[in-house]
């Protein structure tokens, strides 16, 4: 990824283009609005209270939150996180400390108030996405595999069944529009699917919530660690949803594309233990629950989900 340049001191430290389009998108408009000009004022105060000093901002960043690359008191990189309004610090930083850096990057000081965490410096322009597909696909097993762990008691995050009940919501509703007429069948087939899966529950364990090659990045004590969770409690195949669909544009470019990503999906299954058919239906809701409302946006990438889903 390209880098900002480096802020002078008492410079604003603004948000990144791809990030204010974001929440544009999601329909933030009104707390995501007032946010993003607080933005510099609460990094500046993250900033003293941990006395770090600012290097630039990364870009293009992330879709949710603002990602500064610092350095603390004693010289030592870190990367400062201020998460927008609507995503839950506390619950990423009760992840990221459950963890302890095994697997996921690691945590080093949270404000769950003021959405800041404090984490550990990785490269950022080196993802899972810059290896070849069979590697990055054996690095994905190994890292996802270190995540799943027990929760613990008392833990502040939510279930499967409850996070996908506002995505299917919306699935709903946007298989109203007029747009999705061609696409109604395949959101039936989605919903249905997550009916059945979230009527039984084979396992409760602590799972990333958004994992894919583009969330994990090279780091220097160990090759490889995730970042960026939204953790929720559920079953494994939930987490292998998004996996089973990177590299999108290339599957749906490629000859054989379909026959490619159901061999992708078996091979992810098999590898980590994980049931196929509940692996291959989490993967349509995720995929058709992503791409109506984005085709209903006018985004492309909509219909390439829809088209991925039809696949599986």
């Amino acid at each position: 990824m390209a880098s900002a340049a480096r802020p002078e001191e008492g410079a604003p430290l603004g948000p990144p283009p791809r990030l204010a389009r974001a929440l544009e998108e999601t329909g933030a408009e009104g707390t995501g609005r007032t946010w993003l000009e607080d933005l510099p004022g609460l990094a500046r105060d993250a900033l003293r209270r941990w006395e770090l000093t600012p290097e630039r901002v990364q870009e293009p960043g992330g879709r949710s939150s603002l990602l500064v690359l610092v350095r603390g008191a004693d010289g030592g990189r870190a990367a400062l996180k201020l998460v927008a309004p609507g995503t839950d610090a506390a619950a990423q930083r009760a992840a990221l400390a459950h963890w302890d850096g095994f697997g996921a990057v690691r945590l080093l000081e949270a404000d769950d108030a003021a959405g800041a965490l404090l984490l550990e410096r990785l490269h950022g322009e080196v993802s899972l996405s810059s290896l070849p597909e069979a590697k990055a696909l054996l690095e994905t097993a190994g890292t996802v595999r270190r995540l799943w762990t027990e929760p613990g008691g008392g833990y502040p995050y939510p279930s499967v069944a409850d996070r996908t009940a506002r995505a299917a919501e919306l699935l709903r509703t946007a298989a109203h529009e007029p747009s999705a007429a061609d696409a109604r069948p395949l959101a039936e087939q989605a919903l249905a699917a997550r009916a059945e899966l979230t009527a039984t529950e084979p396992e409760r364990l602590l799972l990333h919530g958004r994992f894919r090659e583009g969330k994990v990045l090279a780091g220097e004590r160990t090759p490889w660690l995730a970042v960026g969770p939204d953790p929720l409690v559920g079953e494994r195949a939930y987490d292998l949803a998004l996996p089973v669909r990177d590299r999108l544009e290339d599957l749906v470019a490629a000859p054989g594309g379909a026959a490619t990503a159901r061999r992708r999906l078996g091979r992810l299954a098999d590898s980590l233990e994980v049931d196929r058919d509940r692996l291959r239906g989490w993967t349509v809701f995720r995929a058709v629950a992503d791409g109506l409302p984005a085709l209903a946006r006018g985004h492309r990438r909509g219909a390439l989900l829809l088209e991925f889903a039809g696949w599986l």
